[in-house]
């Protein structure tokens, strides 16, 4: 019906009288596209008899994707002109046409350019979100120098670079990320935390601990400053090596920053002593970290209480429980109600009482920090 684009054909759609999903829609749109057919009639008839379609950010970007196709720029403006009243963000899915007209890198730089000259004419929502969706695309298919291209004509922004570093630190291309860093110091598009946290994250995931800690210095001799995921992959990938002087060292000048850890960065080390049966120790960084951060106490009291049940040491377990009740501090109510009927199970009910007791005396007020 919708390729035959008979003048009846909103009639005829109204008479199948359907509800289509959006796994629906889109197997439509994507067959559609695939055939290069006109989609246009049947989206705004969807967009009548379905509105919540038209605010999809995926179909939306399937109409896009369905004006490249047929090369129809024109009705390619329109669209995102109508999107960007809306308000509506593009996604990968918009750009799905220019990898099938790849034919020679001169002419994918043609029809490129052509896209990005519709997307700063449209501006807005749509320019923003489609810039980072086309520089995206590019990267999942591996067209880094493209994506490239893609920055230097829609303007060098930090955003930008980052995605193409996290493109290439996704395949491992470290070199290749490190050489954007440089390039972006270059055009006057200073790095940011961001930038170095993707190349550092690879490192430390395969295990390059060494020049991760390079990066990290030639960092901080750059005037760039680190953040708190900054540190956070830096003692993961200590500790994940066992190296525990070193992750602690990483912490204090974590601190040393006037950064506060993250509730994961806690959580790593406490299962990292835990792990390695340094009980007392994972015992005193929770104190003292409990006193230093008291908004991660009650997060790192309850992950202890419940890594030592979980080990068989029940009695540990509820005087741990016990011990940040009397400091004012809730426990994570599933940690609470386990430890609880493993004391009903267990047949110690005065301890099981005395919990409920001390617990109920607690405020009300709900605890936000989770392990």
């Amino acid at each position: 019906m919708i390729k035959g684009n008979e003048s009846d054909l909103e009639s005829r759609l109204n008479l199948m009288n359907v509800s289509l999903s959006i796994a629906s829609m889109t197997q439509i749109f994507q067959v559609l596209n695939s055939k290069k057919v006109c989609a246009l009639r049947f989206f705004h008839w969807s967009r009548q008899s379905q509105p919540e379609f038209y605010r999809n950010c995926d179909i939306c970007s399937l109409i896009v994707d369905n004006c490249g196709r047929r090369d129809d720029l024109g009705a390619m403006l329109c669209v995102l002109n109508d999107f960007r009243l809306s308000k509506v963000y593009l996604t990968q899915k918009a750009f799905g046409f220019l990898p099938a007209m790849v034919l020679s890198k001169a002419l994918t730089e043609k029809s490129l350019s052509r896209v990005i000259d519709v997307l700063n004419k449209v501006g807005g929502s749509c320019a923003v979100s489609g810039f980072r969706a086309l520089i995206e695309m590019l990267c999942v298919v591996g067209c880094f120098e493209l994506a490239q291209f893609v920055i230097k004509k829609a303007g060098r922004k930090v955003s930008y670079y980052n995605i193409l570093i996290r493109g290439m630190c996704l395949r491992c291309d470290f070199e290749g990320a490190r050489k954007l860093l440089d390039e972006m110091r270059h055009v006057g598009c200073d790095p940011n935390a961001q930038s170095y946290n993707f190349i550092l994250g690879v490192l430390s995931r395969t295990d390059k601990i060494a020049e991760a800690r390079e990066v990290f210095e030639d960092m901080l001799e750059r005037g760039y400053l680190p953040n708190a995921i900054t540190f956070e992959i830096l003692i993961y990938g200590m500790l994940r090596h066992s190296n525990l002087d070193i992750a602690c060292e990483f912490l204090d000048r974590m601190t040393s920053f006037g950064i506060e850890p993250r509730l994961t960065t806690h959580a790593a080390f406490i299962r990292n002593y835990f792990a390695a049966q340094k009980y007392e120790e994972a015992y005193n960084y929770v104190v003292v970290s409990g006193e230093k951060y008291r908004q991660a106490s009650n997060m790192m009291y309850s992950m202890l209480a419940r890594l030592h049940r979980n080990k068989g040491n029940l009695s540990l377990s509820v005087n741990i429980l016990f011990e940040m009740i009397n400091k004012g501090l809730k426990p994570y109510f599933p940690d609470y109600i386990k430890a609880l009927k493993h004391l009903w199970k267990s047949g110690r009910i005065d301890l099981a009482r005395d919990l409920e007791k001390r617990f109920s005396s607690l405020s009300l007020q709900p605890t936000t920090n989770t392990a």
